[in-house]
């Protein structure tokens, strides 16, 4: 059965803008997506938004739906009332380009600064092996879409933009963590140190662990208790654990 949704849409650019109310035909079984759509179509042309799948995969039509990151995509309108008004507004930790469109350019530079997977010598693809729990482990990472909700809610830099320079938000920290947890990478065999990098260039001692970015993720990654907490945890045992230390330093 059709209604008469309410929405209210944040309209502006980089330098101004505002919240518009408007209505718009919608009907059961609808997302809040497709209400956008038919907002373009029939009365906002010039509307900015980003989609691409509109099935959940491509992360792209990221936004935040009355306050909370959500793919708008993957929001279904029976979340609401019928006379409820949809308040849809931009990723508050990006800078806007154009109404719900934003530049998430940070992420793909923080992207850059993690190491890749370091193979061992002498063994070439295909010939790598490991135990199943292993590839589970970090298959959970992998679910990722990169639709960057996780960077939007972590207040880390959503409240506080200068740390953006030295937070890599809860999405590559993970990925840091997915490395790490892989017992074929040789990363450290080669002079690197991924839980320490993880502290100085990635600035995981900023994350407080408050699962914000585990309760927005499409794909119920377990970021905060598989990634973050098992990365921290890794780390102290390197820098506090007696026996470690002595161990590391009887290796060196």
């Amino acid at each position: 059965m059709g209604y008469r949704a309410r929405l209210r849409v944040w309209r502006g650019d980089a330098d101004s803008g505002e919240l518009r109310d408007y209505e718009v035909d919608a009907e059961e079984g609808e997302v809040v997506l497709d209400l956008l759509h038919r907002l373009q179509a029939t009365q906002c042309p010039d509307l900015a938004v980003r989609w691409n799948c509109k099935a959940g995969k491509c992360g792209s039509c990221s936004a935040e739906v009355n306050g909370r990151p959500r793919l708008t995509c993957m929001t279904r309108l029976s979340l609401f009332d019928t006379d409820e008004t949809i308040t849809v507004t931009p990723m508050r930790a990006f800078p806007v380009i154009k109404d719900l469109v934003c530049d998430v350019s940070y992420n793909y530079v923080k992207a850059r600064e993690v190491p890749a997977f370091s193979p061992p010598e002498g063994l070439e693809p295909g010939e790598y092996r490991m135990q199943q729990r292993d590839v589970e482990r970090s298959q959970e990472f992998r679910k990722c879409i990169e639709c960057f909700l996780c960077q939007d809610t972590c207040h880390v830099i959503r409240d506080h933009s200068e740390n953006k320079e030295a937070f890599s938000g809860p999405r590559f920290l993970m990925r840091v963590a997915e490395l790490e947890m892989h017992p074929l990478d040789s990363h450290q065999e080669k002079g690197g140190d991924r839980p320490e990098e993880a502290r100085g260039d990635h600035g995981l001692g900023l994350c407080n662990i408050t699962k914000c970015c585990t309760e927005v993720c499409p794909e119920h990654i377990g970021i905060t208790d598989n990634a973050l907490i098992p990365l921290k945890e890794r780390l102290a045992d390197r820098r506090y654990d007696p026996l470690t230390m002595l161990f590391r330093r009887k290796r060196s």
